[in-house]
């Protein structure tokens, strides 16, 4: 973060907010918000369903959709819970998953969260790798808890 936020280094936070809370957050919501990118460059924001599986977030759109249009051109993308209160924001880069096993394995989570299986017809999945996942509490001092965790490159 800016250091005009004042928030400490990882070495020297009081209420830094541990993995388990973002993960517990991503597991649970049960709306999300994706932004992608236009191939103009201008944004777009949409609320969908998805599961986080592993430290993958696996969502389904209409190859048609403006989300899949933009993926397949850029797959940079921030997704965030429905809570903005209790904020998790990931940042990183979608790309459509293929393999039978993996689409059945995101099929299974994604009935036992929503009551409904996904219908090859209707779109594909897509995993999203995170590079780096930020959350927060907001508060009156909503830097003391501003957390930011890094993921390697897969």
């Amino acid at each position: 973060m800016p250091a005009a936020y004042a928030i400490a280094e990882a070495d020297a936070g009081k209420g830094l907010l541990p993995w388990k809370w973002a993960n517990d957050r991503l597991t649970k919501s049960r709306n999300y918000w994706l932004s992608t990118v236009r191939p103009d460059g201008r944004p777009h924001v949409m609320p969908i369903w998805g599961v986080w599986i592993d430290n993958v977030f696996y969502f389904s759109t209409s190859p048609k959709s403006r989300k899949a249009q933009n993926l397949k051109k850029n797959p940079a993308c921030v997704l965030m819970t429905d809570d903005a209160v209790h904020a998790v924001i990931v940042e990183g880069r979608a790309r459509k998953i293929s393999n039978i096993r993996e689409v059945r394995r995101v099929d299974g989570v994604y009935y036992r969260k929503y009551k409904w299986h996904a219908d090859p017809k209707d779109g594909p999945f897509f995993a999203l790798r995170p590079s780096v996942v930020f959350g927060l509490i907001e508060s009156d001092d909503f830097t003391a808890t501003a957390t930011r965790w890094k993921f390697g490159r897969r």
